[in-house]
């Protein structure tokens, strides 16, 4: 069975920082590109950050660029989402998805539209409060 799942989300104050982690099971994501996006309460879910199957491409949302880094672990299987200075506004649940079926795109490929990914996680709560 394939399946992701996100962890390391949690309750952080304005300026602190989290490790988002993405496992993968079922399945080995260093073939993939693998998106992170959010959705806050009330809004839709939005991109925020890709990485590509070589890891040789990362793309951000202009919203977190400069605060969020996105990195794999090949061998321990796992995507992770370093996010830093953390703001209110970055509250939202967090997923992962990985865009199977997609190699023939590339090493490079990396998009961050959540409709060119088709395999999810369950989220993350993050929130971002004094």
């Amino acid at each position: 069975q394939l399946q992701l799942v996100e962890s390391g989300g949690g309750l952080v104050q304005p300026g602190g920082s989290l490790r988002l982690s993405c496992a993968a099971s079922g399945f080995t994501l260093d073939y993939y590109a693998i998106g992170w996006f959010r959705q806050a309460p009330g809004k839709e879910r939005e991109g925020v950050s890709c990485i590509s199957s070589s890891g040789g491409m990362t793309n951000y949302a202009d919203s977190v660029n400069g605060r969020f880094t996105c990195f794999r672990d090949n061998a321990r299987n796992t995507v992770y989402l370093q996010m830093n200075s953390l703001k209110p506004e970055d509250t939202a649940v967090y997923y992962c998805a990985a865009a199977l079926g997609k190699s023939y795109r590339g090493s490079r490929y990396c998009p961050i539209e959540t409709y060119q990914y088709n395999s999810w996680g369950q989220g993350t709560q993050v929130t971002v409060s004094s």
